[in-house]
């Protein structure tokens, strides 16, 4: 049987991404985004880290990932060069959207595949509400809070990582205890608000923000504060957490006094079922 090969970066590895990946023996990929090299200052914010990608290629069945760094060198390789190496990867099929490139300048394409003696599958684009589903749109509808458009595009909750940092208290002495997490740099620019999300298997109601009622005390940059409709797990105490995003529930807004956050927080639990 012919060797297949899938070829993208896979940020998200969102609906359309998992129709180049399906039936595919191997990947294709970069571990860094190639506009970091040619063009920082328009380096898209990633979805996910390099670890989280390679995982969720795995799980679409794909055996063998091949990662490239992407460096200067690497993008002064010529066509011909580049497909010297997907030879040396064994593959005969290669499956592709239609608007990956290689090579430099990105001249080679599908066409210049088949040239050169491969097998080559464009797959059609993923569709949502009628229009193509990409790495970018997702990004556009993060930066909006829409969140039901985001997993509907990825095909599952968003999700993202982050360490466990120590709280003020503040949360446990209004009886709404926290775990506080600090969330890599890297992750596209989301709302300050309030979320319901899942983390460690139980659903939570998680503010993200600098808590501004909190005044002098406020956070000196955002925090995502996890409040579990439920005792909160072990596993979710410590070290890195992961945190499934289900809804936008409401922006963040800075209260006169600590009893309206509490009737407010209270309210909040109420709309996710939790009295």
């Amino acid at each position: 049987m012919a060797r297949v090969l899938a070829a993208g970066f896979f940020d998200g590895v969102h609906l359309g991404h998992r129709r180049i990946l399906e039936g595919a023996d191997a990947a294709l990929t970069f571990r860094n985004h190639p506009l970091s090299v040619l063009l920082p200052s328009e380096a898209p914010p990633l979805l996910m880290t390099f670890g989280e990608r390679v995982a969720a290629i795995r799980a679409c069945g794909v055996k063998d990932v091949v990662a490239l760094d992407f460096t200067r060198e690497l993008a002064d390789t010529s066509p011909e060069d580049f497909v010297v190496r997907i030879k040396a990867m064994g593959a005969e099929v290669v499956r592709c959207g239609a608007n990956w490139r290689f090579g430099r300048g990105g001249a080679g394409d599908a066409e210049f595949l088949r040239e050169h003696g491969f097998s080559v599958e464009v797959v059609p684009y993923a569709e949502y509400n009628g229009e193509p589903v990409s790495s970018t749109r997702i990004r556009e509808a993060l930066r909006d809070g829409r969140i039901a458009d985001v997993n509907a595009m990825l095909g599952r909750p968003w999700r993202i990582s982050g360490d466990v940092a120590p709280g003020k208290g503040v949360g446990s002495k209004m009886g709404f205890p926290t775990v506080n997490l600090r969330l890599p740099a890297f992750l596209p620019k989301i709302p300050l608000g309030v979320y319901e999300v899942e983390a460690c298997g139980m659903r939570a109601i998680a503010n993200w923000g600098v808590a501004p009622t909190m005044g002098e005390h406020a956070w000196l940059e955002p925090v995502l504060e996890l409040h579990f409709l439920g005792e909160c797990p072990l596993e979710c105490q410590e070290g890195s957490v992961a945190v499934d995003f289900l809804r936008f529930v409401r922006p963040e807004r800075k209260f006169a006094t600590l009893d309206e956050l509490k009737a407010q927080i209270e309210s909040d639990c109420r709309a996710l079922g939790h009295v």
